[in-house]
């Protein structure tokens, strides 16, 4: 029996996606393309007043490379968590400090006790 004819790999995906800049922040879309990391590549470049973000899919170790509808879904998915984590992290920021301040106040305070 002649072996199996190895069947062409699939060609990487390519999309862009464009925000305006004075309103997405650069971290956000860092950290989506970061997230990223195994699925696609992600290239940011400023252009004008937008950030275009180049995506390219490629075939990874779990499956096939993702369809173009699917790899910007999950891109807009990923930025719109990263905003939202901003969002969080600045309105719980002074809660946060006081919580920290508390903790390394306590531990302070026990080594003193100790020593």
């Amino acid at each position: 029996m002649p072996p199996a004819a190895k069947l062409p790999a699939a060609s990487p995906v390519e999309v862009a996606v464009d925000f305006d800049s004075s309103i997405q922040s650069l971290s956000a879309l860092d950290a989506a393309a970061y997230r990223l990391i195994g699925t696609a590549t992600c290239q940011v470049d400023l252009v004008g007043d937008r950030y275009v973000c180049r995506l390219v899919s490629f075939n990874s170790q779990k499956g096939a490379a993702l369809g173009s509808d699917e790899l910007k879904e999950r891109f807009l998915n990923l930025v719109a968590d990263e905003n939202l984590r901003a969002r969080v992290a600045e309105k719980t920021e002074g809660v946060r400090n006081v919580i920290l301040a508390l903790a390394f106040g306590a531990l302070v305070a026990n080594q003193n006790d100790a020593g």
